[in-house]
């Protein structure tokens, strides 16, 4: 708390010279005091503080190995995502992402497979759709050609095979006799006639059975046809698809997983900014978890103090200007303004404190990360 004594003390003088100029005031009698008017003084609130830069980060490996290779060196400019040194044995892991790869391109494939196979499943069910279309307009067309006989009217093709088959049977077996007679034997003649009658009545009444036949069959083909192709527009087997899913799930899962393990071996930057301390050389073995490297962005610089209690921070504000002198610079004037006040206190030797960040306007060249300065906050 240097600061604040020096403050403090810079008071007292301005306090003390004030009361000397009162005292020899004209017009006071010899030898009698004159009162002080009342002083009211705004004294500034005076802080030590830390010079900051805007952000710094210290990185560290996530995985054992060996270091292959550093790829900056101290006072390197980095840009946040740039590879700053990488750990060896990195063959087997890119094995495994060339499989990986592998695996999900096969399973994006098959997937796509089950569309491809679906378009072409889709033709083809129109395509049957349209020749049992066909064939239904073919059987009813050959069907409403059809003349049903005399002697079959009222007769459904079933009762008319049957009755057909009947006449034809008796005329078979009336005609036996007579099959080695002279063809020109009267008897024969009549009774051949009457069997090739009876088996061109039968013939007709099985066609018509047969052509009624066909048309059912073709109606069901049709009806098969129709609902293979509603199926086939609701898209590919569920079942299929799920299992084509879960399949490029899992690939895609154990890709993350193949190039997490190799971005492990990589040290990244997170921020931009300077290296500003590096402890890693190639061979060395990395321990997880141990910072080896730190970037600090010194594109801007801070101070910050952690001095400033209750009582006085509430007179001050975000946006406020400020004095800076630095310790090692007392000679030059900085200026900055109040950017963050903490709303976190903490406690110090039975005061509550809070940390302010102050954003430095032009800072001098010669002022370095860690240099003590004192901060006068203007009212």
């Amino acid at each position: 708390m240097k600061a604040k004594f020096i403050g403090i003390v810079i008071s007292l003088i301005a306090l003390g010279m004030l009361s000397t100029a009162c005292g020899g005031a004209a017009g006071a009698p010899a030898g009698t005091t004159t009162p002080l008017p009342t002083v009211i003084s705004e004294t500034n609130i005076v802080a030590e503080a830390r010079v900051v830069p805007r952000d710094d980060v210290q990185l560290a490996f996530v995985t054992n190995g060996q270091v292959e290779e550093v790829l900056v060196e101290e006072g390197d400019i980095v840009k946040k995502g740039d590879v700053l040194a990488r750990l060896g044995d990195r063959e087997q892991i890119e094995a495994a992402i060339a499989g990986a790869e592998a695996e999900l391109l096969a399973a994006q494939q098959a997937r796509k497979q089950l569309d491809d196979n679906l378009a072409l499943a889709q033709a083809q069910a129109a395509a049957a759709m349209s020749a049992a279309n066909k064939a239904v307009k073919d059987a009813q067309y050959a069907l409403d050609n059809f003349t049903v006989p005399q002697n079959m009217l009222g007769l459904t093709p079933l009762e008319a095979i049957a009755k057909m088959k009947a006449i034809l049977d008796e005329a078979r077996e009336r005609f036996e006799p007579y099959r080695y007679y002279p063809s020109e034997n009267s008897t024969r003649k009549d009774l051949k006639e009457k069997l090739d009658t009876a088996q061109s009545d039968y013939n007709t009444a099985v066609r018509w059975l047969q052509l009624e036949t066909n048309l059912s069959e073709a109606q069901t083909r049709l009806d098969e046809a129709l609902k293979d192709y509603e199926n086939l527009l609701k898209g590919p087997d569920a079942d299929d698809v799920a299992a084509a899913d879960a399949r490029i799930k899992a690939a895609e899962e154990n890709l993350k997983a193949a190039k997490a393990n190799l971005s492990n071996l990589d040290l990244v930057a997170t921020i931009d900014g300077t290296v500003v301390d590096l402890n890693l050389v190639e061979g060395q073995q990395a321990t997880p978890g141990q910072p080896v490297i730190r970037i600090a962005d010194l594109s801007k610089l801070y101070v910050e103090t952690d001095d400033l209690t209750e009582i006085e921070v509430v007179d001050v504000s975000v946006g406020q200007k400020v004095a800076v002198v630095a310790d090692a610079l007392p000679s030059v004037e900085m200026t900055g303004v109040v950017e963050k006040i903490s709303q976190v206190y903490e406690e110090k030797r039975g005061d509550i404190t809070y940390t302010v960040r102050i954003l430095l306007d032009n800072p001098d060249p010669r002022l370095l990360w860690g240099m003590t300065v004192v901060v006068t906050f203007q009212k």
